[in-house]
């Protein structure tokens, strides 16, 4: 009886040693769970804590290249209007070096400035734009020779008076005066003088945006007061030295065109006076080639002072 109370007891004793075998066994494989878990944890912390610093320190590089980018930038806008800036004083100084006078006037003669060639002469038509103008300049433009043009502003009171002037001007040709409506001055008041002369100075002003430098009085016909006129204006006036398209032995091409260029009239300086006529047109290139076969350039009135 004891011994079978003794094997029950050692059974017993053995079912509670395996019994707590399992738990512990249990308890050791959850604890090594945790372990892989924390470990996991803390890998994929450190992977996360790992993959940001890169993001953060590419995004700095990034904006401190985007800073470089714009420094870069101003520095090259910066050195791009220094450039134009100095390209504009550059101009400013070519076109006042391009339009320093070279020519002065003496009465109606052409005088050089310091060592301007003194083998020149001075191109004008009177009584412009009548009927031929615009196709004068056109001519002269083709041979590039300068001229004044001399209006009238019984010529441009027109829509087509006026388009006629403005392309005169558009060709590159200076416009003079010579009064509203040709008459003799000195038969005139000095009011009625002022509106001869100060009038159309602003009816040219209002086509083509600037006043006459010179001034041509009708027949030649100057008065005190005209040259009084002048100085108030800022203007120069002038007469010439020859011309012959008035004068009916030379009213065609052929005998024109031979005696402008033949006349014991021209030197130096001398001062030509034409008219918007067809004759006159007709002449116009056999009279510049002409000129310059004798040696005498036609001068730019931009260039006189």
């Amino acid at each position: 009886m004891k011994k079978v109370k003794y094997i029950s007891m050692t059974v017993l004793l053995a079912a509670v040693l395996a019994a707590c075998g399992d738990g512990n066994s249990d308890a050791n494989d959850n604890a090594s769970n945790q372990d892989d878990q924390a470990s996991n944890t803390n890998n994929a912390s450190t992977d996360s804590s790992y993959n940001t610093e890169p993001d953060e320190n590419n995004q700095a590089t990034e904006n401190n290249d985007s800073i470089n980018d714009d420094n870069s930038n101003d520095v090259v806008e910066e050195n791009n209007n220094q450039e134009n800036s100095d390209q504009e004083n550059n101009d400013e100084q070519t076109a006042e070096a391009d339009t320093e006078p070279m020519y002065e006037m003496d009465g109606p003669t052409v005088r050089p400035i310091d060592d301007a060639d003194a083998e020149v002469v001075l191109l004008t038509i009177d009584d412009a734009p009548d009927n031929h103008g615009p196709e004068m300049a056109s001519i002269l433009q083709e041979l590039d020779a300068g001229a004044i043009f001399f209006v009238n502003g019984h010529f441009i009171q027109s829509d087509e008076g006026k388009e006629q002037l403005q392309e005169i001007y558009d060709m590159g040709f200076e416009i003079g005066n010579h009064t509203m409506n040709h008459p003799n001055l000195s038969d005139l008041s000095e009011e009625e003088q002022y509106e001869e002369i100060v009038a159309l100075n602003d009816l040219i002003e209002e086509v083509i945006g600037e006043r006459p430098r010179f001034f041509r009085a009708p027949f030649g016909v100057n008065t005190d007061y005209s040259k009084e006129l002048m100085e108030e204006e800022d203007m120069q006036w002038m007469n010439w030295t020859y011309g012959y398209d008035f004068d009916p032995d030379y009213m065609e091409k052929e005998a024109l065109e031979t005696i402008m260029v033949e006349t014991e009239l021209l030197t130096n300086g001398a001062n030509l006076l034409m008219h918007d006529r067809e004759f006159t047109m007709e002449a116009l290139e056999g009279i510049v080639e002409g000129l310059r076969e004798k040696g005498y350039e036609i001068v730019d009135p931009a260039s006189i002072k």
